[in-house]
């Protein structure tokens, strides 16, 4: 099988498929011989943050001399990114490898209707990590339903909550932590970020109903939130000091997270967890290639850190926005706080079916619409100032391909 070909197995299949619960994805397991069981696991879901968070612990587990597997969600330039082995994404012929070797014992995983994509790559990343020592997993969509809740890990996450995939997940906050929380099983101690009243709430229920510890954040651990100060971890028995490596202000949430995570799965000692929060690394948030940032921020939630994070890195020039989204995101939301930051504001089209018009967007707030991401991108750049694009995980794909010089690849219809 050629790459190309994989591609295009896959990438027009179905999105995430929840309606069927995990029974199919637990056969198509078991037809493989139960890749989910393999090495320890830690088991990461939330709405923001459960990326970054991934990236510190398995920063922490490689520092601690582990073999790691990296499974995440979505791919931003290449789909092997989604699969990683000690911090480098899978080769193209593994990844067909892997593929033929689904097709070969699980036939019906590619056949019509089959398994959703996002059920099959993460068969496919079971499969890449039977030979590491511990493996990082990051939940697709919601928990409870999702492909990746086969596993049985040795501890588990919860980051920040807000409303977002309400179409699936409910409409409440208490009705999304209840999905998140589904990744709780007995004998997997849990740890939450700070959550609203209403979501702490039903973590607690749900961590009570299956016997486990959940450490929440300001309880049973704290770290420094405030800007200016040294980031430190204080839990049951560690104490981290180390400045995270992911810039902005909310990544120190998703750092504590990280290392509570770890610290209650007993993986690794608190001086791994120092040396990987120091050395992570994770696209698109906040990254900057000069005086461009491009960020994931697609909800209100997120909008509302990143505001808060790109205000110090200003530094009193002026910002331009380039900002695209999805017709099933709050633009409006997100433009409440990042438009009055910025100086000019300039819309575009990511390459998605569900992307807005900028014309739409003029309409909710005003900017200046352009044709394509590489125009809204040029025109913020021939302004003086800082460029900051965001608004959705397409929109920060294509502005990352085109500033690192590559073809921007068209990503599967996933629900991001």
């Amino acid at each position: 099988m050629k790459f190309d070909e994989l591609k295009e197995l896959l990438f027009a299949r179905g999105n995430f498929g929840m309606k069927l619960g995990l029974e199919r994805m637990q056969e198509a397991c078991a037809l493989l011989g139960n890749p989910e069981r393999g090495a320890p696991a830690l088991h990461v879901a939330g709405t923001n943050g459960k990326g970054s968070t991934c990236a510190f612990a398995e920063s922490a587990l490689r520092a601690a001399g582990l073999r790691t597997g990296l499974y995440t969600s979505p791919h931003l330039n290449h789909f092997c990114e989604r699969i990683r082995i000690d911090g480098e994404p899978i080769s193209e012929d593994r990844a067909c490898a892997l593929l033929e070797d689904i097709r070969a014992r699980d036939p019906w995983a590619l056949g019509d209707p089959g398994l959703t994509f996002f059920e099959i790559v993460t068969l496919m990343g079971f499969l890449a990590f039977r030979d590491v020592d511990v493996r990082v997993i990051e939940v697709g969509l919601g928990g409870r339903l999702d492909a990746t809740n086969v596993l049985q890990p040795r501890a588990c996450a919860v980051t920040a909550l807000g409303l977002e995939h309400t179409q699936y997940l409910g409409p409440t906050l208490a009705r999304i932590a209840a999905e998140k929380a589904g990744i709780f099983k007995p004998g997997a101690p849990a740890v939450t970020a700070g959550q609203p009243r209403a979501a702490a709430a039903v973590l607690d229920e749900r961590a009570r109903a299956v016997g486990v510890p959940l450490w929440r954040a300001g309880r049973d651990y704290q770290f420094e939130s405030r800007e200016g100060r040294p980031f430190c971890y204080a839990g049951p028995g560690w104490t981290v000091r180390a400045e995270p490596g992911l810039a902005g202000h909310h990544q120190r949430a998703n750092a504590a997270v990280a290392c509570a995570l770890l610290e209650a799965s007993g993986l690794c000692e608190a001086g791994h967890a120092e040396a990987g929060l120091r050395s992570a690394a994770w696209p698109a948030r906040l990254e900057r290639f000069g005086e461009v940032y491009v960020d994931g921020a697609h909800n209100p939630h997120a909008a509302r850190a990143l505001a808060r994070a790109i205000r110090p890195l200003l530094d009193g020039r002026p910002l331009r926005l380039v900002f695209g989204a999805l017709r099933d995101k709050d633009a409006g939301g997100m433009l409440e706080f990042l438009a009055p930051l910025a100086q000019s504001i300039h819309y575009c089209v990511p390459d998605s079916p569900r992307a807005l018009r900028p014309e739409e967007l003029v309409r909710i707030r005003p900017g200046q619409p352009h044709a394509s991401v590489a125009a809204a991108l040029a025109a913020a750049r021939s302004e003086q100032g800082i460029v900051l694009a965001c608004g959705s995980l397409y929109l920060a794909a294509e502005v990352r391909a085109l500033l690192r010089g590559e073809q921007p690849e068209r990503m599967p219809s996933e629900r991001l």
